[in-house]
């Protein structure tokens, strides 16, 4: 008797999250490999080479940072002028430290199954996690009141 097929969501979305936070904890720079090519992705098309673009995401580079379980978005400057990026979870390619190269890179036939809809991936972003990057995080202490 087989099982049935459990209608599993994919694991990039929840490991793109936790590898850009210990990018970030261990002061590293943070770098995303995108596939370019893929539909709805909105990038800086003057810098895509052979279909793919690597972009800085740290947190002094970029403004409203967003990593949903669709998308990841946020605003960054480029030759100047700020843009509104918008990249589908499934142009993900890498997430790595500039600084050593360690990271994680997905395999691209991850979301080969998933259906994707237009309307889920330019959904409201209301339910979705967000990830800020403006202000500094405080280290937590601990004091003995009396």
């Amino acid at each position: 008797m087989s099982e049935p097929e459990l209608n599993l969501t994919p694991t990039r979305p929840y490991l793109a999250r936790a590898i850009y936070e210990w990018i970030c904890d261990n002061n590293l720079t943070p770098y995303l490999l995108v596939d370019a090519t893929q539909p709805y992705t909105d990038v800086p098309q003057q810098f895509v080479q052979d279909g793919q673009i690597v972009l800085n995401l740290a947190p002094h580079s970029v403004h409203m940072l967003n990593m949903s379980n669709d998308a990841i978005t946020f605003s960054a400057r480029f030759s100047g002028a700020s843009k509104d990026l918008y990249i589908p979870m499934n142009a993900v390619l890498g997430l790595y430290a500039r600084e050593n190269g360690q990271g994680l890179f997905f395999d691209p036939d991850e979301y080969a199954n998933v259906q994707i809809e237009e309307d889920a991936l330019k959904s409201n972003k209301s339910d979705e996690t967000e990830i800020t990057t403006d202000a500094p995080k405080k280290k937590s202490s601990l004091r003995i009141l009396e």
